[in-house]
């Protein structure tokens, strides 16, 4: 009875207990940790922050306040989420770590990307598991770790810590996961890391680690996921990685190393779910097939490898691969060689997300199979291969999932499908360019209203731009049709009003420039270069006021340029060439961002407008081909920039001015076909034209318009480092806009874009009326490929100093008054391809028939009637023998003989002819004369 009485007791008091705790346990958090957070606010927000404002007391209970999480059963804080709470106009600063202390029990504390740069101490939190400080960006140092006994994940990834702050980490023997992403870490792998016996995932990618990829201390270690990408680790993969037999996630991407992939690293590590090789210096031979056996592997990249590296993925050991991948990106690698054919394996992979086999030489059909066969195919490129056949994708009615699709540089035939824009409703990149490919262009890719960029361009593709595709492809901001044969007049109501560019050139259309697109107020690029629209620049080009790139060449375009021109002041690139437009530029014109201006073949008049001297950023000027005159103004010298100067083509006068010689960067300069005069100027010297090393800086061959677009896949990695998503950068880059010049050079008009131009350099300043010597200082132009003094009224002697001319290509000295002889040292100039100086005086013997100058016809030399020798048919040596040299003191007798008697006869004939002309003149002494010769000569008369 009273065993049974002390029963009943014991469990009255323990549900009297339990109905107590829990009637306590419903009023909230701890009043200790509600104020400790209220003072953790306050210091957050200090002095003038908001964050945190549910942290009050309209709501009592601290476990409700937002970034807050406590125990179900004891209402203690386990968990505060304080990450992005203040931002980088607030500085830098220190958290006082006692305003910590009230949560004892806290396990999870999350304090990344608040520019926080350090703790006041460190209260000791036994129980913490996890502590967040990514992204604070000023953390320098690691906390004290020997106040969290308990530490299992560190996220230190995104500061400033180097590697001699490591050494705290002694004292977390229990760590589990360390992610030191893109900090400042130097040389070789921290030893320190060798010691953490438990950890399981390391992140050291993105510092600056380097030297060969040592890894006794981690290869001991029982890691599940390491990542060292882009370092500058050297040298080939440590054999020991292949005792890291747990080993799920290997990321090695974006370093120097190199050699071999050896097979058995993938075989001995069958646990692998996500490789990583790519950009790296690796060569050899990998064979795919010692993968078939890691049944879990999901992700495999191989992209932007530096060497040669072959990749066989056929005649494997077993048929089929135990794996069903999620992410595939082989790309820029002898793949398949010589049979260069689509992995074969592919066809048992029914799960894929991302395709990427680009630039990897393969031929074949268009594996259009793989969409078939994965319908949650998200991403498909093929871009830069052989592919041939037609693009058939009626497998599936519909492809919801995929959001890519290019197949651009293949050489695919047939016509587009007509009902693509339904098969692929979602679709936001289609590249389907320069291939082969014919017909209309759909009316059904109207239906594609989340297309962002769409590249047909260098196929042949006709017919008019459909009305559909033009008003339904509302998110449109790239559109490149470029190099098709389409016709017709542009649509007059397109609503692509989010459109950045637009590449429409080198097609047929005609009509006026359509007022429908100034719709599309967003613009940034537009060409419509080479086509055959007529009648005015409009007015409403002005609209645009974001355009940098403007080409409206080769058309049919008329009239004066209108004042609305004035409104685009970003513009950097503008190409009104071979139209019929003048006659000057508005004086009100911006051209403060200008870098590259080509007007030739205009009917430009006058002086070379003002409004130029302001375009101080000039790269390139063009203004060939048009009727400009007067001088050469003395602001040229202000556009400083200048790297091409072509004046060629018009009707410029008086001499050249010395302020061209401050243009020091020029490489080429063309003032050719206009009424010069003067002298050459000697300072021409100063400037570069090809002396100084190249520097490919992008000035010549960047895209006009250039969007990196990411399109975010669904696939999640779920990794203890962080969540690997597959953000897949596709490149929006339209390259019209890019700059392009004609210069004569060996004798014939030449086109130069993109990078040749950093490597061409010339001068011509032929068919002006330049007279004087040639400055020998011009032969201090060593780095010049291309000289033309041609046409001119040039004298004087060519000059020695021509020789110096060491990567001179082609020489034009023709149609001058030159003399004397053609420098024998001439000979030296190896590169030397085309060299005339016909049509001058020149004298003496021609160089002798070495090197470059054994290659030199007689058309070289013709007009120059004194020239002897070799190819000309004329022989320097005389025809007979000279008479031989008499001795000294004979020599100075005939000399003195020889002079007696040309006095002697000169006087004599002086005599005579004085007394004929006085006869002459004198009749009366004319009639005594022949009076005496009669009486006393008779012998003499006629």
């Amino acid at each position: 009875m009273e065993i049974s009485s002390s029963l009943y007791l014991a469990v009255f008091y323990g549900t009297f207990l339990g109905v107590l705790l829990g009637y306590y346990g419903s009023l909230g958090c701890l009043e200790e940790e509600k104020a400790g957070l209220l003072k953790l606010k306050a210091f957050i927000n200090h002095p003038d922050g908001k964050a945190l404002s549910s942290w009050s007391g309209e709501v009592d209970d601290c476990c409700r306040w937002e970034h807050v999480t406590c125990d179900d059963n004891t209402n203690r804080v386990i968990r505060l989420s304080l990450g992005s709470l203040r931002n980088w106009e607030r500085g830098k600063w220190y958290l006082n770590a006692s305003l910590l202390l009230p949560f004892q029990q806290l396990q999870i504390l999350h304090l990344s990307d608040n520019y926080l740069a350090g703790f006041e101490g460190l209260p000791r939190l036994k129980r913490l598991r996890i502590l967040n400080l990514k992204g604070n960006g000023w953390l320098t140092a690691i906390p004290i770790l020997s106040a969290l006994p308990s530490l299992k994940v560190l996220n230190l990834a995104e500061n400033s810590i180097d590697s001699s702050q490591l050494q705290g980490l002694k004292y977390s023997g229990k760590l589990e996961v360390l992610d030191l992403w893109r900090n400042e870490l130097m040389g070789g792998i921290p030893s320190i890391i060798g010691t953490l016996t438990n950890l399981k995932s390391l992140s050291l990618g993105w510092n600056d680690l380097n030297g060969s990829l040592s890894m006794k201390g981690l290869c001991k270690l029982n890691l599940e996921e390491l990542d060292l990408s882009a370092n500058r680790f050297e040298g080939s993969l440590p054999a020991c990685l292949s005792n890291l037999t747990s080993l799920r996630l290997l990321d090695l991407s974006q370093n120097y190393l190199h050699g071999t992939i050896p097979s058995s690293l993938f075989s001995n590590l069958r646990s692998l779910e996500y490789i990583s090789l790519s950009s790296n210096y690796f060569e050899g031979t990998i064979y795919f097939g010692s993968l078939y056996n890691n049944s879990r592997l999901e992700v495999f990249e191989l992209v932007g490898n530096k060497k040669y590296l072959k990749v066989e993925t056929e005649n494997p050991t077993q048929s089929f691969p135990l794996f069903e991948l999620k992410i595939l990106s082989l790309s820029g690698c002898i793949l398949n060689w010589p049979s260069r054919v689509v992995p074969g394996f592919l066809l048992s992979q029914y799960d894929l997300k991302v395709v990427n086999l680009r630039y990897n030489h393969m031929m074949g059909d268009v594996p259009t199979w793989l969409l078939a066969n994965n319908t949650k195919l998200e991403y498909l490129s093929f871009k830069n291969n052989s592919l041939t056949g037609v693009l058939d994708l009626r497998s599936n009615p519909k492809h919801y999932h995929i959001l890519v699709i290019d197949f651009s540089l293949n050489c695919i035939h047939g016509e587009l499908l007509p009902d693509i824009g339904s098969i692929f409703p979602r679709l936001e990149v289609l590249n389907l360019s320069r291939n082969a490919l014919q017909g209309n262009i759909p009316s059904s890719m109207g239906d594609m209203n989340r297309l962002v960029s769409l590249d047909l361009s260098n196929n042949n593709l006709s017919g008019e731009l459909p009305e559909p595709m033009m008003m339904g492809c509302i998110s449109l901001e790239v559109l490149r049709l470029s190099n098709n044969i389409l016709h017709g007049v542009f649509p007059t109501k397109p609503n692509l009003t989010r459109l950045l560019s637009l590449s429409l050139d080198d097609n047929y259309f005609s009509g006026e420039i359509s007022r429908g697109f100034s719709n599309s107020s967003r613009l940034v690029l537009l060409d419509i270069s080479n086509n055959s629209l007529r009648g005015q620049i409009p007015d409403w080009i002005g609209e645009f006021s974001s355009l940098t790139t403007l080409s409206l060449s080769s058309n049919f375009l008329e009239g004066a340029v209108p004042t609305s021109f004035c409104k685009l002041n970003e513009l950097s690139f503008l190409d009104f060439s071979h139209n019929k437009i003048g006659p000057t530029l508005p004086p009100c014109a911006n051209l403060s961002n200008m870098e590259f201006l080509n007007l030739q073949n205009n009917e430009f008049t006058g002086p070379i407008p003002h409004v130029l001297s302001e375009a101080t950023s000039l790269v390139a000027l063009n203004l060939g081909g048009n009727k400009l005159s007067g001088p050469i103004p003395p602001w040229i010298h202000l556009l400083s920039e200048l790297r091409i100067l072509l004046l060629n083509g018009n009707q410029l006068e008086d001499s050249i001015p010395l302020h061209l010689c401050q243009l020091k960067s020029i490489s080429i300069m063309d003032l050719s076909h206009n009424h010069l005069s003067g002298t050459i100027p000697s300072c021409l010297v100063n400037i570069t034209f090809g002396r100084e090393v190249v520097f490919i800086d992008g000035t010549f061959f960047s895209d006009a318009f250039a969007k990196m677009y990411t399109v975010t896949s669904s696939y999640l990695y779920e990794s203890q480092l962080s969540l690997f998503q597959q953000d897949i950068g596709v490149g929006l880059a339209s390259p019209g806009g890019s700059e392009e010049i004609e210069f004569v050079t060996k004798s014939r008009s030449e086109s130069y874009k993109g990078k040749l131009l950093y490597f061409m350099s010339g001068l011509d300043l032929s068919r002006n009326k330049l007279t004087g010597p040639i400055p020998p200082e011009m032969g201090n132009l060593s780095g010049i490929h291309t000289l033309n003094l041609s046409y001119n009224q040039l004298t004087g002697s060519i000059p020695e100093t021509f020789s110096n001319l060491q990567e001179i290509e082609s020489l034009d000295l023709s149609h001058n008054m030159l003399i004397g002889q053609i420098p024998p040292q001439m000979i030296e100039l190896n590169s030397l391809a085309v060299f005339t100086v016909a049509y001058n005086n020149l004298s003496g013997k021609l160089p002798e028939r070495k090197a470059q100058f054994g290659t030199f016809e007689e058309s070289s030399y013709e007009g120059n009637s004194l020239l002897c020798g070799l190819p000309l048919n004329r022989s320097c040596s005389p025809a007979r023998e000279p008479p031989a040299t008499p001795p000294a003191n004979e020599e100075k007798e005939y000399s003195w003989e020889v002079s007696f008697l040309w006095s002697f006869g000169g006087s004599f004939g002086m005599a005579f002819l004085g007394i004929v002309t006085f006869l002459y003149l004198n009749s009366y002494c004319r009639e005594l004369l022949f009076y005496f010769i009669a009486r006393h000569a008779p012998f003499l008369r006629v």
